[in-house]
């Protein structure tokens, strides 16, 4: 369903064609996205009401997720080629997966990133720092 929205589908009757689900389940669905945050309902027709669903900010942010495990799916489990291709409107060329880094546009994986708290921890708000906690020794 978000991959749809992101290609523009926004009114019930579209996503239910285009997704092959029962009304109950689009139904269910679409109010989960929309508690979420990720979806908005919005009227755009009265008598009778009906409405269609945009992509909030947050929908919108989750487009590179989607890219990424398409590209995924097109590696690992498409033997025979990717179904679908995304290309830049621009030159034609082909979406590729493209983690860089924001200061110096190096690309990252995990052979050259580390992942820190980005939140003090309960012993630094407490008047302790990081460096006098014991090391977790695991499972």
């Amino acid at each position: 369903m978000i991959r749809d929205a992101l290609q523009g589908v926004r009114r019930f009757e579209a996503f239910r064609t285009g997704l092959g689900i029962a009304h109950n389940v689009l139904a269910d669905r679409l109010t989960r996205l929309c508690a979420a945050g990720i979806l908005e309902r919005r009227r755009y027709q009265r008598k009778p009401d009906r409405y269609e669903y945009l992509l909030t900010g947050k929908g919108r942010d989750l487009w590179p997720v989607v890219m990424s495990l398409l590209l995924w799916g097109d590696k690992y489990l498409a033997p025979d080629g990717p179904p679908v291709l995304v290309l830049h409107r621009g030159c034609g060329g082909r979406l590729t997966p493209a983690l860089t880094c924001g200061d110096c546009r190096v690309p990252l994986g995990p052979h050259n990133v580390e992942v820190t708290s980005a939140r003090p921890t309960f012993r630094e708000t407490a008047g302790g720092s990081a460096e006098q906690e014991e090391p977790n020794p695991g499972p």
